[in-house]
């Protein structure tokens, strides 16, 4: 799954009300909308461009890569002679079959989500050149900027708790596309403290308020699988805030379905959250407050925030050729941001 430490150079202070007043670390290194390395649309091979430019119906006038996200695969919106206008993605099978793998699968979530959920239509996909190439309806929004608008963090948890409540029980079309269960994924891709307490992973970097704490973050972080185990509903499973688009009316979008799969829809709701607690908001009362919430365990959220601390800081030195450069950092930080989080709310600091 894709859920995407060193020590923290800087601090910067909360307004007074905020967490009470204690300090967190700063907002990211690299801009959330600015992370991506990808390629241009002159770059792609000529019969490409001829296939995908057969599919829209008119020649491509102008094409705006997308800045956003942590991958080297194309993605722009691509504006047509006849005035149309679609957002596309494409990749090499034989340089990136992992992220073509990843797009097939995008493709088939989304062509079996239900209607009017706010997540782009998907219209097409192709083969050609050997790349895979995937078409949805362009969304015309931004990337919500750090620290977050209480606007845009609004509208975009608004849009979550619709989301959730139309994926509770999903329909058999998604069903039936066998997307794996997050207990089953927790067990085997992020217990990574037990890990590194087993010595099969080094011991990351870890602010002060966590050394120390390596019997408490594995006892933590093991619950998550037991919690999500049983679960119907199905989740995102990478809800970031680079994964979100705010359009011109103020509505929020969610893009990016690679890693949907069945789980407890509380657990997207902790990951996107880890930005706004970086923003200095009330996030345990955020997340007490939201309808994603409802009937999760106490300690789900600390469970959660164990959980991703360890996947991030553990994968921020092994990022793959094939990734933004800027990855590493993410991870980092968002790892240190679930940890401060972690530290906070287990009394530890």
């Amino acid at each position: 799954m894709a859920w995407q430490s060193g020590s923290v150079a800087a601090r910067r202070a909360r307004t007074p009300g905020q967490h009470g007043g204690v300090s967190s670390p700063p907002l990211p290194p690299v801009p959330y909308h600015a992370g991506a390395l990808r390629p241009s649309w002159p770059a792609l091979p000529a019969a490409l461009r001829a296939a995908i430019a057969g599919r829209l119906g008119a020649p491509v006038v102008t094409a705006r890569v997308a800045a956003a996200g942590f991958t080297r695969g194309f993605a722009a919106v691509l504006d047509t002679a006849d005035g149309g206008r679609a957002f596309v993605k494409a990749a090499p099978a034989v340089e990136q079959p992992r992220l073509v793998q990843g797009y097939a699968r995008e493709a088939a979530i989304l062509d079996r989500l239900p209607a009017g959920l706010p997540a782009p239509r998907l219209r097409w996909t192709l083969d050609e050149a050997g790349w895979f190439a995937l078409c949805t309806d362009a969304v015309d929004g931004h990337t919500p900027r750090l620290p977050w608008t209480r606007t845009e963090l609004d509208a975009t948890l608004a849009a979550y708790a619709e989301v959730a409540a139309a994926l509770a029980a999903p329909p058999a079309g998604l069903t039936a596309l066998g997307l794996p269960q997050l207990a089953e994924l927790a067990r085997s891709d992020i217990l990574w403290w037990e890990e590194v307490a087993a010595g099969r992973e080094p011991l990351p970097a870890l602010p002060a308020a966590a050394r120390g704490r390596l019997p408490e973050l594995v006892e933590l972080e093991s619950r998550l699988p037991r919690y999500a185990d049983g679960a119907t509903g199905m989740i995102h499973g990478d809800l970031r805030v680079d994964n979100v688009l705010i359009d011109g009316d103020g509505r929020a979008w969610f893009c990016d379905w690679t890693w949907a799969c069945s789980g407890p829809a509380w657990f997207d709701l902790v990951s996107l959250l880890l930005t706004a607690y970086a923003s200095g908001l009330d996030t345990d009362r955020l997340f007490a407050g939201h309808p994603a919430s409802a009937g999760a365990p106490p300690d789900a959220l600390d469970a959660t925030l164990a959980a991703l601390a360890g996947y991030y800081l553990t994968g921020a030195d092994a990022t793959p050729a094939t990734a933004s450069p800027h990855r590493s950092a993410h991870q980092r930080w968002s790892g240190e941001q679930a940890l401060d989080w972690l530290a906070r709310r287990q009394g530890w600091r």
